[in-house]
């Protein structure tokens, strides 16, 4: 005498097994491991002068505007042509590297004066 949970498993037909595919070899997600080593320690270079823009353009809104709006603008500029991977961080270095100059000439024009100043 069968059980039913036995009827059924011999009634059932059984799955065929799909076949094994051939499996590709692992792809770097990061092309710049791939690349040669030079390559890739002049993009973290880039990537390091990129976030540095960033940084001296904003601190350059509030201080030494003549000194480090400049910096930020040659340091994007060298960022971007050497292929940073934080292009949006460079353009931002430049974009505030270029309003960090236009503050000093609107102080320069107004005030006659190369800072700022709060009060009267």
């Amino acid at each position: 005498m069968t059980t039913l949970s036995e009827a059924i498993r011999t009634t059932t037909p059984a799955k065929p097994t799909k076949p094994a595919r051939a499996t590709k070899p692992a792809q770097a997600a990061d092309p710049a491991q791939t690349a040669d080593p030079a390559t890739s320690r002049l993009r973290r270079h880039a990537d390091g002068m990129a976030v540095a823009s960033f940084i001296l353009g904003l601190l350059g809104t509030l201080v030494l505007n003549l000194l480090l709006g400049p910096c930020a603008l040659v340091l994007g500029t060298l960022a971007l042509t050497r292929g940073t991977t934080r292009r949006g961080r460079a353009l931002l270095g430049l974009t505030l590297g270029a309003t960090d100059l236009l503050i000093l000439a609107l102080l320069v024009t107004t005030d006659g004066t190369v800072s700022w100043h709060i009060g009267g």
